[in-house]
């Protein structure tokens, strides 16, 4: 059987969908499993063995195929004719069954062009861009799926696949991101630590940095731990603010990969993030989460283990999925930094959770 899984960004959708990759593999043994991604987001796929070949579609002139780690197959397609490329590569795969789990106009089309004999994607009412419908041969209606990972594994239902577990099939070699982290942070090997994430994509999604260095403090005093301040491409700055406002209990994380990150998410014992990429991988890993809502709810794509903690104001929130506030100040801004303290407090005294 030949799969093929739409799902091309981003980082955190994109492990919201590895549970339906992990119960597809299940389910048939020996299967192609292939998913087609936008080159920003493949690194999170090629630490996945549940998925066959990763087909990367890049504009950038630079990119080159290559064979993705621990031998798993990759394609790249780049420059100005990737898509008509991947396309032509689509169709000689001949799919028996192609899953648009993004529910936009482009991915539609692109599961549509591939070929498949089936055509798989979500009922009007949960699509992003309602124009999709007309491209698959079938829809799913995930009634009663409130999770955004629900919802991906509800579509299996099309291919007789029913209760699925929310499994998360992340393979990564041992990181020395993680020993770099503990002598950053002066912890012994094993030393116990939190991870902080305050950068964003969305300005919208982003916490102010001094709250972030005043709560790294309070938790130290409270409870004799120390914070590594994580960043992407661009925030090393922003990490270093948080990590010079916490009167020395964080330090700015070293420069991480996907692999890394999730080496590191496995080590610590907390992780407090905004609604982003490292953030889900830290919930996919296993790590007790406290999450900060603004204008994307929670409930769709927050925590789920009853243990977390999502401190949210999507309910006040006026503009709801944006990536700019209307406002003057960020509704964000209306969680104060006792809110995170006092979570912090719970989420460190509860009980191990579901996973």
């Amino acid at each position: 059987m030949n799969i093929l899984i739409v799902r091309l960004g981003s980082l955190g959708d994109i492990v919201h969908a590895l549970p339906a990759a992990a119960a597809l593999a299940e389910r048939f043994p020996g299967a192609q499993i292939d998913w087609l991604v936008d080159a920003r987001y493949r690194d999170i796929l090629d630490c996945v063995p549940a998925v066959s070949r990763r087909l990367v579609v890049s504009t950038s002139r630079s990119a080159v195929a290559r064979r993705a780690g621990g031998g798993l197959e990759a394609r790249v397609f780049s420059g100005r004719r990737a898509l008509p490329a991947a396309v032509a590569e689509l169709r000689r795969s001949r799919y028996d069954v192609a899953f648009d789990l993004q529910g936009l106009l482009k991915s539609a089309v692109l599961a549509r062009l591939s070929g498949a004999r089936r055509v798989i994607g979500f009922a009007p009412a949960h699509l992003r861009e309602a124009s999709a419908r007309w491209f698959y041969t079938e829809t799913i209606d995930p009634a009663g799926a409130q999770h955004v990972v629900d919802k991906n594994l509800a579509a299996l239902t099309a291919v007789g696949i029913t209760q699925a577990p929310r499994r998360f099939p992340i393979d990564v070699p041992p990181s020395p991101a993680v020993g770099d982290v503990a002598r950053r942070l002066g912890l012994a090997a094993g030393g116990r630590f939190a991870l902080i994430n305050p950068g964003a994509a969305w300005p919208n999604k982003r916490w102010p940095p001094d709250r972030f260095g005043a709560a790294a403090a309070a938790m130290h005093a409270r409870h004799g731990l120390r914070s590594a301040v994580l960043w992407g491409p661009g925030e090393e700055s922003l990490a270093r603010d948080v990590a010079g406002r916490s009167g020395g209990a964080a330090a700015a994380a070293p420069p991480t990969s996907v692999a890394d990150l999730v080496e590191l998410a496995r080590a610590a014992c907390l992780m407090i993030a905004g609604d982003t990429g490292p953030l889900h991988i830290a919930a996919a890993a296993g790590t007790p989460i406290i999450g900060l809502f603004g204008p994307t709810d929670p409930r769709r794509n927050g925590p789920w283990d009853p243990a977390d903690i999502a401190l949210s104001q999507f309910d006040a929130c006026v503009c709801h999925y944006q990536r700019r506030c209307r406002r003057t100040t960020s509704c964000l801004a209306d969680i104060h930094v006792e809110d995170l303290v006092a979570a912090i407090d719970r989420r460190l005294a509860a009980p191990p959770g579901l996973r």
